[in-house]
């Protein structure tokens, strides 16, 4: 084979051609020829490259990892297996991939999905998606065909086959409830989930739903969820979703309880407490770590936070924190380890909240307390005149806040006009700064833990709160929008929403993994800016299709090692060989 530069003279212009000749049946015969212009038109290819007519610009990274992420996990196969269809279309493994991925990134609605999907670089890796198959009907047509036990069975599926590829140990596990405010119609009766409530992002005037979640404590992996009405309290609910969960980890083969050679803790707020529920713990030979109110026991809380008692803890992550431990000491009908915290920084805040709190409550005091001497002075005429027992109504209400009825006192004179009198005991301040400020009483059954390692395994009851803080923020979260309005679809929501939740929580691991020192948050921000530029270049005359020229946006050194530990190649043409 040999390659060959030829010029050919035509009308006097030379024009050259670059050619492969080789032996054909024993003659050397030309295979191969490309013409490439005039002596001009060599030059310019090589030193003035032709411009592009346009460049549009996909969002790569993230959704790239993500549906990577997807199929490493096998998610789609596990969905079409439990819930085949015909073969006509996309399947609904990939039309619930595709939700779960749009979730972890960019949520949108299904009549918006299409207007997403075509500004990602998915479009190469499912070239059967377009405008058609994306509309909102055809979502909520596959979306119908999963039942809600469907929904259970699939999350079991993905769970148990992940906590195994993955080599997952299950050792400290947060619990924890939330609820998301709706805007369903107060008439519509297709939905029995969504119910008035108090709601913890304050809009007790709209329908919820109610939402709980098992997570790991090291890598914020969520185990189990579960919806609910959303009137209900998280006391009774505790009970209900801790036996659900049980179940299915035996199901999955890990046991619960204590005998086990490597036991779960379950950790948990104060919220979920309830003599009933620590009992069913109970009974049910399962470690814990909670806390208790200071109120409930006010001989460990009277203890001076300058106690010589206290021990400072070493760990770099409890820096500042003083423990006092007891390890005997009857909480809800047996003897338990108990640690009586106190945290500076805790503190800190705590006495600036109470400060702000005096303060306004002075402020309002001293309005009630003007109006008064104005009506007695005859400034004020009109209007009911005030009685003791509104007076008292209205001191009730400003001093609603904590600790305000111990420290300012208040008298009301009645004589010929009514009188408000008020005094700020700074000695009342002083002991309730010196005792319930800072504190924090953590029980346990790991009554063969240090103090610290206690410590520290509650305080990791933050990796639940980071989930569904990252699950209600209005521009990262994967919760919103919700635009269904029925118990089936809201059901599938949660099942794409919590899918969504795991593929984030695998990525971070991963970079983790990798020694990538970088936040939850930092992560999908350096994803989320890898880009890929398709350029267009102009048709020439001997060519029938537009040449297009594909590359990824400049990369910084922690987007490449991203890539890398998730095996996505930066060449975007090889990117849908890979995930296709």
């Amino acid at each position: 084979c040999m390659e060959r530069l030829e010029s050919k003279k035509i009308n006097g212009q030379t024009y050259y051609y670059y050619s492969v000749w080789g032996w054909v049946n024993g003659k050397c015969r030309r295979r191969f020829q490309k013409y490439l212009g005039k002596p001009a038109d060599i030059y310019k290819a090589m030193y003035k490259p032709a411009m592009p007519l346009h460049a549009e610009v996909f969002s790569f990274g993230l959704p790239i990892v993500l549906w990577s992420e997807l199929k490493g996990q096998d998610v789609i196969g596990i969905i079409d297996k439990l819930c085949p269809k015909r073969a006509q279309g996309m399947t609904i493994g990939k039309y619930l991939g595709i939700a779960a991925v749009n979730r972890a990134t960019e949520s949108a609605s299904k009549s918006g999905m299409w207007d997403w999907f075509r500004q990602t670089s998915l479009y190469r890796v499912l070239p059967e998606a377009n405008r058609d198959t994306l509309l909102s009907q055809r979502f909520w047509d596959h979306m119908d065909a999963v039942s809600i036990n469907d929904a259970e069975t699939i999350w079991k599926s993905i769970i148990g086959m992940c906590l195994k590829r993955e080599s997952i140990k299950l050792k400290e596990i947060c619990y924890d409830g939330t609820n998301f405010y709706t805007f369903i119609d107060t008439f519509n009766n297709s939905c029995s989930l969504a119910k008035r409530g108090k709601n913890k992002q304050g809009r007790n005037n709209l329908r919820q739903v109610g939402y709980a979640l098992f997570c790991t404590a090291e890598d914020q992996i969520p185990l189990y969820y579960d919806v609910y009405p959303g009137n209900r309290n998280d006391c009774p609910v505790f009970a209900e979703i801790v036996s659900r969960f049980r179940q299915f980890l035996n199901q999955m083969g890990w046991k619960f309880d204590v005998n086990t050679s490597l036991p779960i803790t379950l950790i948990f707020d104060k919220g979920n407490n309830s003599a009933d529920n620590i009992s069913l713990l109970d009974r049910n030979n399962l470690h814990f770590i909670g806390s208790v109110k200071l109120c409930e026991h006010p001989d460990l809380t009277q203890i001076s936070n300058k106690d010589k008692r206290f021990i400072e803890c070493t760990h770099p992550e409890l820096q500042g924190i003083r423990v006092l431990r007891f390890d005997k000491i009857k909480v809800y009908g047996k003897s338990r380890t108990v640690l009586l915290c106190y945290n500076p920084r805790l503190f800190e805040q705590q006495l600036l909240t109470l400060q702000a709190d005096i303060s306004k409550a002075l402020s309002g005091l001293s309005n009630i307390r003007a109006r008064l001497e104005d009506r007695a002075n005859g400034l004020i005429k009109g209007g009911k005149a005030p009685t003791v027992d509104s007076i008292k109504k209205q001191v009730n209400t400003i001093l609603r806040r904590q600790f305000l009825k111990d420290i300012i006192q208040i008298q009301i004179i009645e004589k010929s006009h009514l009188t408000l009198k008020y005094e700020y005991d700074t000695k009342k301040l002083d002991v309730i700064s010196d005792t319930y400020l800072g504190k924090k009483i953590v029980i346990t059954t790991r009554s063969e833990w240090d103090d610290q390692r206690i410590i520290k395994a509650y305080h990791d009851q933050y990796a639940i709160e980071h989930i569904f803080r990252n699950m209600k923020d209005r521009t990262t979260g994967v919760w919103w929008p919700m635009h269904h309005w029925t118990t089936q679809k809201i059901c599938i929501h949660a099942l794409c929403c919590t899918i969504a939740t795991l593929l984030r929580a695998l990525i971070h691991r991963r970079a983790k993994k990798a020694l990538i020192n970088i936040g939850y948050k930092r992560t999908f921000l350096e994803l989320r800016e890898i880009k890929e530029v398709l350029c267009t270049f102009k048709k020439s005359r001997r060519k029938m299709e537009v040449a297009t020229m594909t590359v990824l946006s400049k990369r910084n050194e922690i987007q490449e090692q991203l890539l890398d530990i998730m095996g996505i190649p930066p060449v975007p043409q090889d990117v849908a060989d890979i995930l296709g």
